[in-house]
């Protein structure tokens, strides 16, 4: 039988809905069929939410260290020592610091391989600055502590099983967005987002479809020239070096017309241009990947959510899948690599050969 993967599960902004969805996913224990969850937050969190949300389960198990997880049980590692305000639907620094806390420890477990993938709950971006935190986001956080060389780039996708739209650029000023739209870094996104395609999502031949920058995909130059100066040239480098790949496209009559069925992912130049029409279209089942790195996280596809946190109305249906699509992720990852990990060897093995045969001399290898 396969083993379990552990699911290290950050609480993010504790004064968001955060934890009635840990509450409310948690509450049907088939999960712990599939994984075993590890949550980095506040077992006083926890039970200040079970009781204005006047929920009487789970129960979680609360620990001060990885090593004493449970399997079969919804593990709660302590990580807030300090005595914090709770105060549902309100940014904080206390909420701030109390979600850093929680990302840093479940980073180290992660590291050290006491977990094996990653879900994080939202945060609120401006809270969580701080000495430690001055990123962004969640995404560029992840590639600071892991890409572990020069070609590990975190590449952001949203993805359900039917849609996937990855992003050249993240969180960015839209004043900012055009001088950084280069050939180099589409062709970047592009051969990250195949080979996730094809490691990740195990897709055997993927077609991605290339969005424009401008209106109407710049209207051959009249309404912006990055579509024939940078953004094909791209999709034609890519091409070349096999990608399946093609655009640009213009992204309002892309996604309008129905196209985006046609391919098994988009790549659109900015966030809102990708991620307005998810969320339009996959609001409540999308997830937030990110590909790229040698770690795998995953979370909702969407905020804190402070206006209605605390009141019993937050959908968990985008945790639930994260948590699902972590495990596959993980998975599919696993089946990838193996497949591939020294594939001579594995052809004499499927033939029944004698070990002792298969040290090859170097000669022998190449001829």
């Amino acid at each position: 039988m396969a083993q379990l993967v552990k699911v290290g599960i950050t609480h993010g902004d504790m004064n968001g809905i955060g934890y009635e969805l840990l509450l409310k996913t948690f509450d049907d224990n088939r999960i712990e069929e599939l994984c075993i969850p590890i949550i980095y937050g506040s077992s006083t969190a926890a039970s200040y939410y079970r009781k204005i949300l006047n929920l009487q389960s789970p129960l979680f198990h609360t620990i001060n260290n990885i090593d004493d997880y449970k399997n079969g049980q919804v593990n709660l590692i302590n990580c807030i020592h300090d005595s914090i305000r709770i105060e549902p639907g309100y940014a904080s620094n206390d909420s701030g610091k109390a979600a850093y806390a929680a990302l840093d420890a479940a980073c180290s477990d992660l590291k050290n391989g006491k977990i094996d993938v990653l879900v994080t709950l939202p945060i609120n971006k401006d809270t969580i600055q701080s000495e430690n935190f001055k990123f962004p986001g969640h995404t560029e956080f992840l590639q600071d502590t892991f890409a572990e060389k020069e070609s590990d780039k975190a590449l952001m996708i949203l993805a359900t099983d039917k849609l996937r739209v990855a992003l050249v650029t993240t969180h960015l000023p839209i004043s900012a967005i055009p001088s950084m739209i280069t050939k180099e870094l589409i062709v970047e996104k592009l051969k990250a987002l195949n080979y996730s395609l094809k490691r990740d999502f195990r897709i055997e031949n993927p077609r991605i479809a290339v969005l424009g920058l401008n209106p109407h995909a710049g209207e051959n130059g009249l309404l912006g020239s990055e579509e024939k100066e940078i953004i094909a040239p791209a999709v034609t480098e890519a091409q070349d070096t096999g990608i399946l790949c093609a655009g640009p496209f213009a992204a309002d009559g892309f996604f309008g017309s129905g196209r985006f069925k046609d391919f098994d992912a988009v790549l659109a130049m900015y966030h809102d241009q990708g991620l307005i029409p998810f969320k339009t279209l996959a609001m409540e089942s999308g997830v937030n990947f990110t590909a790229g790195l040698p770690i795998v996280r995953t979370s909702p596809d969407h905020g804190t959510a402070y206006d209605i946190a605390g009141k019993g109305e937050a959908s968990e249906q985008s945790f639930r899948e994260a948590i699902y699509m972590a495990i596959d992720i993980y998975n599919n990852r696993t089946a990838f690599d193996e497949a591939r990990s020294n594939p001579l060897r594995k052809m004499f093995f499927d033939r029944g050969r004698d070990d002792e045969k298969l040290d090859l001399t170097k000669e022998e290898s190449e001829a």
